[in-house]
C-alpha cells in the first residue's frame, strides 16, 4: 500500500509569540485535515510528524504517528528562545529518511518567520545538499515564511523550489495554513491516482499572501487536480518529472 508521509516543522522561538494563537490553531486544523484525507483516500496510509523548535528545545510531537493516533489536542507551543532553523530541518528530514521507501511519498513543510540564527549541527551547505538528494527522490519540500523576510532568497539558497509568505496577522495566518492544508490534500489525491505533476506546477497556486490581497479564496484541491490534468495534457510526458 502507498504511504504519504507528512513532515511539519513549525518555528517556536520567541517571535512567534505575536501569532502564537494563529500557530496552534493552524497546526490543529493541519491535524484535523490529514485524519480527514485519510479517511476520504484510504489507499494512501499517511504519516504525521510535527517538529516545533527553538534554542532550547526539538521537540517531535508526533513521530511518523499515524493519524488514527494522533491527539492534536496535546499540542503544547510555547514561543521562545532562538531559531536553530537549519537543525530543525535536518533532524526531521534525517528522520523521515530512515522509515521513508523510495516508493513512499513526503511532503515537508517549514513555517518560520526567523533567519537561521542558532544551528550547531547542521549549516546551510549541509541542508542544500540534503535537500537536493530528496528533491532526486520526488520529495516535496516548501518554506513558509512571513512577509517580514525574503523568503524566495531563503528558499533559494537551501534549494527549496516551493514557497509561500504571509503577514502575521491572523486572517492570513488562517489562510496560509488553509493554503497548505488544500497543497496537502491535492498532492495525496495525486499519488491516489498515479499523477505525476508537470515540473513547473507549483506545490502551491499562489507564491505571496497578504492582507492586501483583492483575492481572499483559495483554491481547492479539486480545482488543482483539473489544472494538473489539463496541464499535463498539453506537455511532452518525457517532460513530466518522475
Amino acid at each position: 500500500m502507498k504511504k504519504m508521509h507528512n513532515l511539519i516543522i513549525v518555528d517556536e522561538s520567541g517571535s512567534m509569540m505575536s501569532i502564537e494563537k494563529q500557530a496552534v490553531s493552524g497546526m490543529l486544523e493541519t491535524i484535523q485535515s490529514i485524519k480527514l484525507s485519510q479517511k476520504n483516500t484510504p489507499s494512501i496510509v499517511q504519516t504525521v510528524t510535527l517538529v516545533t523548535f527553538n534554542s532550547n528545545h526539538l521537540n517531535y510531537i508526533y513521530n511518523c504517528t499515524l493519524p488514527e493516533g494522533v491527539d492534536p489536542f496535546t499540542i503544547k507551543y510555547l514561543p521562545g528562545g532562538c531559531t536553530p532553523l537549519y537543525d530543525a530541518i535536518g533532524s526531521g528530514i534525517s528522520r523521515i529518511k530512515e522509515v521513508a521507501s523510495k516508493e513512499d511519498g513526503v511532503i515537508v513543510t517549514i513555517i518560520t518567520d526567523g533567519y537561521e540564527n542558532a544551528s550547531r549541527e547542521y549549516s546551510l551547505s549541509d541542508i542544500k545538499r540534503l535537500i537536493e538528494q530528496q528533491k532526486e527522490q520526488g520529495w516535496t519540500i516548501a518554506l513558509i515564511g512571513t512577509s517580514n523576510l525574503d523568503v524566495e532568497s531563503m528558499a533559494k539558497s537551501m534549494a527549496i523550489n516551493d514557497h509561500l509568505s504571509f503577514s502575521q496577522d491572523a486572517s492570513t495566518t488562517k489562510r496560509m495554513f488553509h493554503e497548505m492544508r488544500e497543497a496537502r490534500d491535492t498532492r495525496v489525491c495525486m499519488m491516489a491516482e498515479n499523477i505525476e505533476a508537470p515540473q513547473a506546477f507549483s506545490f502551491f497556486e499562489k507564491s505571496a499572501m497578504s492582507v492586501d490581497d483583492d483575492d481572499q479564496s483559495v483554491t481547492s484541491s479539486s480545482e488543482r487536480l483539473k489544472k494538473i490534468r489539463e496541464q499535463l495534457g498539453k506537455v511532452d510526458p518525457s517532460s513530466i518529472e518522475a
